[in-house]
């Protein structure tokens, strides 16, 4: 673990203490305290170089995918360098527009836009809804009318393809949610072409996350690409491709294809196809952050028993729920350098047997010391709550021997803020 750790841009192991870039972590952690999301400035210019390279020289695009992580910094960052993002929400867009990104830069993905989040977008001037069923086609209709304004849509195509990963991440088969029959598509566009309030603008798939090989993107824009021959037979004429994102990273012995080697493949397919001019836009959330960040947290008790040992610490499920909701693996690595090791259960202070940060790792730590969680930059902070009335965590930024810090720590009285008690004789 040691050496994966070693291996994360903008991380490393000096004299037995961990850094982020030219800070010590565990003097971080004394600073701000723990649970702590740190990311690295270098790490999150490392990812997205990759994405870069592959897009040069090209007209596609990438939309960074702000579910994985919305925290303001990292977007004023992205949008900074150059990305669009790629948004499933309200709240969403009101952060994209917040970073700085104009109507073009925002695309607007999921399955359940209501009327108050089209009319946010069409009035912020969206790029492009990604339309995911015909009664979403309808309703974009009907408000782009009652706002006077024309919606660029692109329908999102499920194409029946094993992405290959966690059934829970899986959004490109037939038996999920998302996305319109592959059989029913050239219909709906044909439906879309005679809508008013309607203009047609592109294609649109996303197969899942987390996916580790090159295969499953490749079948995906071949089958997409059938789609695009048919439209053309039908007049219908688009001026972009959504290709998605979904690429996954190393979090233990994983072996994703680069960035650069999915766009060039994407590309090479869609020459073939006969559409090398045709825009293509990427969006990337787990490959651009998840390897950028950290969660630090404090061992609290040391608790060996007849069937386990188990390492308490005070992160949870509630800070990091990957372990718990997906199964996921996630290196632990102590920022102070012990001999003998053991096996232990790392497991947080929530009222659940499902509350676990690992199981059955080798990992030796005493009371106070402080663990880092690597893979921790996509869908931790972004999916924390506050379950047993835990504050979530703090957040910094690290860019060389500077830190700031960009999310502060929830205290009680914030968890409190937005209840309000009623009369005593409310429950006569």
């Amino acid at each position: 673990m040691s050496k994966d750790f070693s291996a994360l841009s903008g991380f490393s192991r000096r004299n037995g203490a961990l850094y982020c870039e030219e800070l010590n972590l565990r003097e971080l952690a004394q600073r701000f305290g723990t649970p702590l999301y740190v990311y690295s400035h270098q790490a999150l210019k490392t990812a997205l170089e990759n994405w870069m390279r592959g897009i040069a020289g090209t007209n596609h695009r990438v939309f960074y995918a702000m579910k994985a992580n919305s925290n303001l910094a990292l977007l004023k960052f992205f949008h900074d360098s150059g990305t669009g993002f790629d948004i499933v929400s309200r709240g969403e867009l009101q952060r994209a527009l917040m970073a700085g990104a104009k109507g073009n830069d925002i695309v607007y993905s999921g399955v359940g836009k209501s009327r108050e989040d089209i009319r946010a977008a069409l009035r912020a001037d969206i790029g492009c809804f990604n339309v995911e069923s015909i009664p979403e086609l309808d309703r974009i209709n009907e408000v782009a009318l009652e706002e006077k304004r024309i919606a660029p849509v692109s329908v999102r195509v499920n194409p029946d393809v094993d992405a290959k990963t966690h059934p829970y991440i899986s959004t490109g088969l037939k038996n999920n949610k998302f996305g319109v029959s592959y059989d029913q598509t050239v219909a709906l566009y044909q439906r879309a072409a005679t809508l008013p309030g309607i203009r047609i603008s592109g294609i649109d798939m996303h197969i899942g996350s987390q996916i580790t090989e090159l295969e499953p993107f490749v079948h995906a824009a071949d089958k997409i690409f059938d789609i695009v021959d048919a439209l053309a037979q039908n007049g219908i004429m688009l001026d972009h491709l959504d290709f998605g994102g979904g690429l996954g990273v190393r979090y233990t012995d994983e072996t994703p294809p680069s960035a650069e080697t999915l766009v060039k493949a994407v590309s090479r397919k869609a020459a073939e196809r006969g559409y090398a001019d045709l825009p293509i836009y990427f969006e990337p959330g787990r490959s651009l952050v998840a390897r950028a960040g950290i969660l630090l947290t404090t061992v609290e008790y040391l608790k060996p028993t007849e069937a386990k040992n188990f390492m308490i610490v005070d992160a949870a499920m509630n800070d990091m729920v990957r372990p718990t909701l997906y199964q996921a693996q996630m290196p632990l690595v102590n920022c102070t350098q012990r001999d003998e090791a053991s096996l232990w259960d790392v497991v947080g202070p929530v009222c659940e047997t499902g509350d676990f940060l690992a199981r059955s790792i080798e990992l030796a730590a005493q009371p106070g010391d402080v663990l880092a969680m690597t893979g921790a930059g996509a869908y931790g902070m972004s999916m924390a709550s506050n379950y047993n009335s835990r504050g979530r965590a703090a957040e910094v930024l690290v860019s060389g021997s500077r830190v700031w810090l960009i999310r502060r720590r929830e205290t009680i009285e914030d968890l409190m803020a937005l209840e309000n008690t009623v009369p005593t004789d409310a429950f006569v």
